[in-house]
């Protein structure tokens, strides 16, 4: 009588460390997220890891949650330039940028060196509840020390996390948050570089932060459309159903069924 063998189950493969998950191969095209100020990749969680054709993909950056022990880009041309070289085997299909306040400039910039080298372009650039570029700096955490962006921290932990926030948490926070408001402080430029894409300015008409009408400055940014959407600032994070449209139909893509 032979002794049963136990067969080792193989372990999963971790993800790649720019990806909470490895881009699949059956999407008609990608959209890449960009957490905004202070954040990680895990702000999509609520998103669903597909609309209809297309796949979203968040990108995790370096300082933030798994990549907690790496240094925080210091501007986003860095930033730009190293997204560029992670996603680029990922390129092999139609895609677009999502980015929302902060990384709505993050997101422009990645398009905006890759149509200079000659690369690949998006079909979209989607920038949520941002100023253009050439009308910035502008925002409220610019003019904050590390006392008030600390505090701002705090509450962002407890509206958005639901939790009291723990300080080793907001000091950590704390640290990529400055990087982050530092590299907008030094994103300038006199005019906007036109990108030879569509782009897709959403402003929302409760939000508070961002005005919608200040947001015209993205028409010379490329062929830009402007959605206007229902909802607050925050609103975004749950990829509510008119969201959800505005990104199929500004990448091309049918919808075919209900949201």
């Amino acid at each position: 009588m032979s002794a049963d063998v136990p067969v080792a189950t193989p372990r999963k493969a971790r993800p790649p460390r720019w990806f909470l998950r490895p881009p699949g191969s059956e999407a008609a095209a990608r959209l890449f997220c960009l957490p905004y100020s202070g954040c990680g990749a895990s702000m999509y969680r609520n998103w669903p890891a597909m609309v209809e054709g297309l796949e979203i993909c968040p990108i995790q950056l370096p300082g933030r949650e798994n990549r907690l022990r790496e240094r925080p880009h210091e501007t986003y041309q860095q930033l730009a330039a190293e997204v560029i070289d992670a996603i680029g085997p990922h390129l092999d299909r139609p895609f677009g940028f999502f980015g929302h306040c902060g990384s709505a400039l993050s997101s422009y910039e990645i398009a905006v060196q890759l149509a200079r080298s000659g690369g690949p372009v998006p079909t979209c650039v989607f920038v949520s509840s941002q100023v253009a570029p050439q009308e910035g700096p502008f925002g409220s955490y610019l003019e904050m020390d590390d006392v008030e962006l600390a505090e701002e921290v705090r509450r962002l932990i407890r509206e958005l996390g639901g939790v009291e926030p723990r300080e080793d948490l907001v000091r950590l926070s704390l640290r990529v948050m400055r990087a982050d408001v530092d590299a907008n402080a030094k994103y300038r430029m006199a005019e906007a570089v036109r990108l030879p894409c569509r782009v897709s300015a959403i402003g929302w008409k409760d939000d508070v932060n961002i005005r919608p009408d200040q947001m015209t400055g993205w028409r010379d940014c490329g062929r830009t459309v402007f959605r206007l959407l229902g909802g607050s600032h925050f609103t975004f994070l749950q990829a509510p159903a008119d969201l959800r449209e505005v990104l199929l139909a500004d990448m091309d893509l049918p919808l075919t069924a209900a949201p």
